[in-house]
């Protein structure tokens, strides 16, 4: 069966059912006409750069066409996206006007990332390019590296990224524009983002949901976005949702949004149109602004919207053996695909090229000419591919000393109680350049301390409207993602906590920051900026409330897979530890830090010294637990989480009655990356320091808190491997006791003495001798226990007693409180 057939170009959406007075919601302004030199101006800078985006995709040399064309001149490999491109640009040369008649803080955020030849071949002309890449000179030279260097190896890639001057967003998977737009607003009040967001785009879930950003942003302290969607009508292979809806019903959706929708479509005079809209959306942003600013802000503002409409593939060729190119799907990518072998194609592609009459456009020394040049921002610290905001923006975050904070060991404290009290002093003393983004957790989590001192930033509720809160709280992981990222490439610092089980939802846009990130430590401009910061708790140990739905420990393994420079994994055993390594990242910088830990009250195992001494190795000997300090061991035993780690502390105490003969080491990792192989990451431990921590030749076990799998990867070129065994999260689970989670995932005190016994037995034989005895007695303490757990629907009351070892603080017996709710 043959794909959609157009049988004309730039079809028009069929009527829809709505009154024809809901057309009385979109904005109508009175259309000045623009400057007759500024008409003149803006349409040269298009043509400009509409050719050198074309040339970028097809050509390897002639890059001016100063003769005709030959297979020779044409790449062998057509690489890019045409469609989209001269609606970005047509978009890039108004926001220079604007830019330069206001003098104005801008950030043009692009949506369509694959159109990076409109906004490569735009900061050329501005001379952004030239500035953070002299290869890229604003003369013949530089035009020529720029043009045949496009999506070549070695040279500027196909996509928007960190390479690209100006940019803040990773182009590449669709969905997140928007959402980085408003966060980058925050907490900027002069900052004005421009998104444009593609009608493709616009069919994604964290797009619709980004809609409503507007209704986070404090006008009195925040900057503001003007969001501009682009319905040129077409995806790849098929139209768009929104270029199949008629004024009418993109007027009714977005006024249901919030917004004062103004429609920009008149193809034979564009610049006037968009001149006009832009500059009403600017200016219904400033009388937002001041109202707020004076002390009478407008309860739910209606921010503008621009809906733009243009032909996809603008200017480019009409029709391509007999299939429509410009206003239909073909356009998307390379409308000339046989260029490089098919004389008609050939001719075809020089004749659109021509169209541009580039020799009207370039100087001989192949630099623009002077009408380009007289839209471009005059301060080079204003132009879009330069404003500081965008390559060096960070601010310093003054990070309070979580010392004073910190508990006695021996104890029970919750380590998110205490990490909600350092958060509450960390935003008092940085009230404009921290936040919090959390998918409505923060009170489940117990992290409602810190509302001592904020309140949230929802500027639709009554009772949290203008208060200068620094908490974001929206159901949409997505949305709290891409504000985060927005903030932190603008150079400020936040934090998300969330359920463990629901950060898998962004998982591929935490990967693609990555790569954002990666990119721009490699160029020479880019400074360094903050980390993100994520908080995982109630975590699948303790999610009895919720059942297996809420069991997912898998953002770990996707936090691993990063480049070792950027990825950062910490479990922290307690409260004590979990203050110092909270501190830690909020004051790191270029990192994806990601920390999981309890919400309940648990055992403090370390002083406030030994836990930042501890936290500074990464991994280290617990000798209180441990048999003679640790001393020549019989088998190591390692926790890794806080639940895990209690348990191992509990089945060493435990093998201290039943079997005095073991001599146990206990090891406790909070920094997951300690454990790689040497030279694999930064903080990976060489083997002569694993071995002093985990012996040559013992038998190591593992209670993990995420999946074996992982820390198998980590693990795997560590000499004598098969000495090590792992239990971990089996994907068990269910709504039963805290206890029954453990013995489901082989990760109880049982399952670790077992493991313990049987690695002991290699070595010590009156171990061996008594190891059969020993394994029945453990097996039926796990039935008894199991026994009880069915028929009373609670763990024993004692399950949860504070360990009693020496070196410890004896604190209460714990009964079952550190894992309530």
């Amino acid at each position: 069966m043959p794909g959609e057939v157009i049988d004309r170009p730039n079809p028009q959406p069929s009527p829809s059912n709505l009154p024809d007075d809901v057309l009385s919601l979109a904005v109508k302004i009175e259309k000045k006409p623009l400057p007759e030199d500024a008409v003149t101006s803006l349409k040269e800078f298009r043509r400009a750069a509409c050719y050198i985006a074309a040339a970028m995709i097809f050509l390897k040399d002639n890059s001016l066409l100063e003769r005709d064309l030959t297979f020779e001149d044409v790449k062998p490999r057509l690489l890019g996206h045409w469609g989209t491109c001269p609606g970005l640009i047509l978009v890039y040369s108004h926001l220079n006007y604007l830019v330069r008649k206001h003098d104005m803080d801008m950030i043009y955020v692009v949506g369509p990332g694959h159109g990076a030849p409109a906004i490569l071949a735009s900061l050329w002309l501005e001379g952004s390019m030239a500035r953070f890449y002299p290869e890229f000179s604003r003369d013949r030279k530089g035009l020529h590296q720029l043009i045949t260097k496009f999506s070549v190896t070695g040279g500027p890639p196909s996509h928007i990224n960190a390479e690209t001057p100006g940019s803040i967003h990773e182009g590449g998977e669709l969905g997140y524009a928007l959402g980085v737009s408003f966060g980058a607003v925050m907490d900027k009040p002069d900052l004005v983002v421009t998104c444009i967001v593609g009608d493709g785009e616009a069919e994604t879930g964290p797009t619709a949901t980004a809609w409503h950003s507007y209704k986070y942003i404090d006008p009195k302290e925040s900057g503001a976005v003007i969001p501009i969607v682009h319905v040129n009508g077409f995806k790849i292979s098929e139209r768009t949702i929104y270029g199949c809806m008629d004024d009418k019903e993109l007027a009714a959706l977005f006024t249901g949004y919030g917004y004062q929708p103004r429609f920009v479509e008149d193809i034979h005079d564009i610049d006037t149109d968009l001149g006009n809209s832009l500059e009403w959306a600017l200016s219904e942003i400033r009388r937002i602004q001041k109202a707020a600013r004076e002390g009478k802000p407008i309860m739910k503002p209606r921010w503008p919207v621009i809906i733009m409409r243009t032909p996809k593939g603008w200017g480019g060729p009409k029709k391509v053996d007999g299939e429509f190119i410009e206003g239909s799907f073909h356009s998307h990518q390379v409308p000339l695909m046989k260029a490089k072998s098919d004389p008609q194609h050939l001719k075809d592609l020089q004749g659109w090229l021509k169209s541009y009459t580039p020799e009207e456009l370039f100087k001989k020394d192949g630099s623009p000419i002077e009408q380009i040049l007289d839209i471009i921002p005059e301060n080079d610290n204003k132009k879009l591919g330069q404003l500081k905001e965008t390559y060096d923006p960070y601010v310093d975050l003054k990070v309070p000393d979580w010392t004073k904070l910190a508990v006695e060991k021996g104890g029970e404290e919750s380590s998110m109680q205490l990490c909600g009290k350092l958060m509450d002093k960390a935003f008092q003393e940085n009230p404009q350049s921290l936040r919090m983004f959390s998918p409505d957790e923060l009170e489940s989590n117990k992290l409602g301390a810190v509302f001592d001192h904020t309140n949230r930033n929802f500027q639709w509720d009554e009772f949290s409207n203008g208060r200068g809160g620094r908490v974001i709280e929206i159901l949409s992981e997505h949305c709290c993602q891409a504000f985060m990222q927005g903030y932190t490439l603008t150079g400020r610092t936040a934090l998300f906590p969330s359920y463990e089980s629901f950060l898998g939802i962004i998982h591929t846009m935490m990967v693609q920051y990555a790569k954002f990130g990666k990119m721009a430590q490699e160029t020479s401009w880019r400074q360094p900026i903050g980390s993100l910061n994520y908080l995982e708790t109630s975590t699948w140990t303790r999610q009895e409330h919720n059942g297996f739905s809420h069991q997912n420990p898998s953002f770990i393994g996707a936090v691993l897979n990063l480049k070792p420079k950027a990825a950062r994994v910490y479990l922290p055993p307690d409260a004590n530890c979990f203050l110092s390594t909270l501190a830690h990242c909020l004051r790191s910088k270029t990192y994806i830090n990601l920390m999981v830990g309890s919400k309940q009250p648990s055992p403090v195992f370390l002083s406030p010294k030994e836990a930042e001494d501890h936290c500074r190795a990464g991994a280290s000997i617990w000798e209180f637990a441990s048999v003679d300090k640790g001393l020549d061991p019989d088998v190591v035993l390692v926790g890794i989480g806080a639940e895990l780690t209690y348990e191992v502390i509990k089945a060493a105490e435990l093998l201290r009655e039943m079997a005095p003969a073991l001599r146990v080491r206990v090891v406790n990792v909070t920094d997951l990356m300690v454990l790689g192989t040497e030279g694999t990451h930064p903080h990976a431990l060489n083997n002569q320091d694993f071995d002093a921590l985990f012996t040559s030749d013992k038998p190591i076990h593992f209670n993990y808190h995420g999946y074996a799998s992982e820390l198998k990867g980590l693990l795997f070129e560590r000499p004598q491997i098969q000495r090590i065994t792992v239990e971990s999260y089996r994907e068990e689970g269910s709504t039963t006791t805290p206890f029954d989670m453990m013995l489901l995932n082989h990760v109880s005190r049982y399952n670790v003495m077992e493991y313990a016994l049987r690695g002991g037995a290699k070595s010590n034989e009156k171990v061996e001798t008594e190891m059969v005895s020993l394994l029945a007695d453990i097996k039926h303490r796990v039935q008894k226990t199991r026994d009880y757990i069915m028929a009373e629907g609670q763990d024993p009351a004692d399950t949860y007693d504070m360990p009693r070892l020496e070196g410890m603080k004896i604190g209460g017996g714990g009964g079952g409180v550190m894992y309530e709710g």
